[in-house]
């Protein structure tokens, strides 16, 4: 009898809502808000450039058209991640 091979992890991730304050996203099962007072790279951003997200590691979110960021732990723990944009 032989082993199967373990699967990769994939994780999935998914922009649920966007409203006039910020926008919803579902990763890895877990939703999380991010406020465009927080991220103010987003709100001139189309909803397509909002929508078209990657993870480009376990734990990091990519939008490639708007050039930004974000690590699911600053979303999970802003308290500790505080947030300073020039």
């Amino acid at each position: 009898m032989k082993s199967l091979k373990n699967g990769t992890h994939t994780s999935t991730n998914s922009v649920t809502n966007i409203s006039s304050v910020g926008f919803w996203i579902l990763a890895d099962e877990k939703e999380y808000f991010v406020a465009f007072n927080d991220y103010p790279g987003f709100k001139k951003a189309s909803v397509e450039a909002i929508f078209n997200v990657k993870f480009v590691s376990p734990k990091q979110l990519h939008w490639q058209e708007i050039d930004i960021d974000i690590e699911l732990d600053a979303l999970e723990h802003p308290e500790i991640f505080t947030l300073s944009y020039q």
